[in-house]
């Protein structure tokens, strides 16, 4: 019998890697993309021709419910979502219908349409802790999100939480901290850095301009964190789960190991910190308690921080020396 994934949000960084785990695990797959009038393939270029994608949009209902129709997959993966935190401010209102919306619209495909055993599973974010509460942070802290972006990811998470509770559906939540890898985009601070870093390297910039270098984040490695979106769907029964590395390093720190790395040093003198890159209220601490997870699905981070940052910039400098399109 086919094993049957749709992924929506393929064309992004987790979905990628999410696919290409997948095909390894004998899965045929799906995946959900808008149209476009660019091309965002770039991320799953290499395996076009082993997935199969659908037009449809996480905002639209009745595209939702025509893939689940068709497909009638064994399991979904959200993984579609305006993602940056900065933007959110700009556009609130998209951001919480395709984060929150979007994930009621989805469930309601799936209660509708799908499989009577079909097991959906939710990428939630560490956003939704936002002023925290309690360190570290676990399935239980209570939320204080401090953004339109962590206000949509909670709102999708407790809706995932509702519809499991009402209508007893497999539907799982990942609260998942700041994992990242090579395939990022430009936009997020762990990608500006690694790839700004490699810039100045190479003479081709000066300086990078960043936010606030006094955050600290959780960052775990996207090919890691993504095989264990499927061990959550494996289980016997829907559950939630932190995942996180249980360490917390700064913006700064992520700077001076890139710095590092290409052997520069005086890291100071090509930094400039941008008010515009400032968000209106800041997270300043993230650091997650995956102790559920290592109990119940072996979760274990292998990749280190200073690995992470390393592998980055190793990308980066690998594409910009062979002239490749940097997206």
């Amino acid at each position: 019998m086919d094993r049957i994934a749709l992924i929506t949000g393929i064309t992004g960084m987790a979905g990628s890697h999410l696919a290409e785990y997948l095909l390894t695990q004998d899965y045929k797959i799906f995946g959900l993309v808008r149209r476009s009038s660019t091309d965002n393939l770039w991320r799953i270029k290499k395996i076009l021709n082993r997935i199969e994608l659908m037009n449809g949009d996480i905002t639209d209902q009745s595209s939702l419910d025509r893939a689940i129709n068709l497909i009638k997959p064994n399991e979904v993966y959200n993984l579609c979502a305006q993602s940056f935190v900065s933007d959110s401010w700009k556009t609130p209102e998209s951001t919480f219908d395709i984060n929150a919306l979007g994930v009621m619209r989805l469930l309601e495909a799936t209660r509708n349409f799908g499989n009577k055993d079909i097991k959906i599973f939710q990428s939630s974010s560490s956003e939704q802790f936002g002023r925290i509460l309690e360190t570290p942070q676990t399935e239980e802290t209570p939320p204080y999100p401090r953004s339109p972006y962590g206000i949509s990811k909670l709102a999708g998470y407790w809706i995932v939480k509702n519809w499991r509770e009402s209508y007893n559906v497999f539907a799982s939540n990942a609260i998942s901290f700041n994992y990242t890898s090579y395939r990022r985009g430009l936009e997020f601070v762990e990608r500006k850095i690694s790839l700004g870093v490699a810039k100045i390297y190479l003479g081709l910039a000066d300086c990078i301009e960043l936010g606030n270098l006094d955050a600290k984040r959780d960052w775990g490695w996207a090919e890691e964190y993504v095989t264990f979106f499927h061990k959550i769907l494996q289980l016997d029964e829907p559950n939630d789960f932190v995942l996180a590395t249980g360490e917390t390093h700064s913006v700064k720190e992520f700077l001076e190991l890139a710095f590092q790395y290409f052997e520069i040093s005086d890291w100071q003198r090509y930094v400039k910190q941008n008010p515009k890159f400032m968000r209106p209220a800041e997270v300043d601490y993230l650091c997650g308690d995956a102790t559920k997870a290592k109990e119940k699905l072996g979760f274990e981070p292998k990749m280190k921080f200073k690995d992470i940052v390393y592998e980055m910039c190793k990308s980066d400098i690998e594409r910009l020396q062979r002239g490749d399109k940097i997206e």
